[in-house]
């Protein structure tokens, strides 16, 4: 086996698990399920059948990743963080019809007890706080915290907040000396 799974987890049959992931207690993946290599589901993990999962993601504890949801490479999802797939849902109406796709692109971090509401992007390098709400799209390398999430910083791909630059549209990352300027989807790496 190209993937190591502990004994209580649950892998439906179809599921794609790539080389060196790491499944650990009580996890259930389903069988449309795509994951890529390198990836780590933490205990009481759920990855529904329309999940795509790119390479290196982490995924802690008591995460459900409902379908429709995108993770690109390197993504972090901190521990109880929540994902939705429906705007409105009932009990009694049956809106499968109406998943919404979220996409969260390459290095994103999502941190612990976060909720993301469905249909929304979170942009390249961003970091969701801590217990952040998210309800509209996040831009590359942005900080978002409260509820509901704001803009609050810029942070760097090595994960410290960015300071400013010399020039009013620039901002460096201390740790690597790395200078961003203004994009057209939040920052980039000049």
């Amino acid at each position: 086996m190209k993937y190591w799974s502990h004994s209580t987890a649950i892998i439906d049959e179809g599921a794609e698990i790539g080389e060196s992931s790491k499944i650990w207690h009580w996890t259930h993946v389903c069988a449309g399920a795509r994951l890529g290599r390198s990836v780590i589901l933490g205990q009481n993990v759920f990855i529904g059948n329309d999940v795509t999962i790119g390479n290196n993601v982490k995924i802690q504890n008591n995460v459900s990743v409902y379908d429709k949801v995108i993770l690109e490479d390197d993504v972090f999802c901190g521990p109880s963080m929540v994902f939705t797939n429906v705007i409105n849902p009932r009990s009694a109406i049956v809106r499968k019809n109406e998943f919404r796709k979220t996409h969260v692109k390459q290095g994103a971090t999502l941190g612990a007890n976060c909720t993301l509401i469905c249909g929304v992007t979170i942009g390249k390098y961003a970091f969701v706080a801590a217990g952040a709400v998210v309800t509209k799209d996040v831009p590359d390398y942005s900080l978002v915290k409260g509820v509901p999430a704001q803009h609050s910083g810029w942070i760097g791909e090595f994960g410290e907040v960015l300071m400013a630059g010399q020039f009013a549209h620039e901002w460096i990352c201390h740790g690597t000396q790395t200078v961003y300027v203004k994009g057209p989807k939040g920052l980039c790496k000049k």
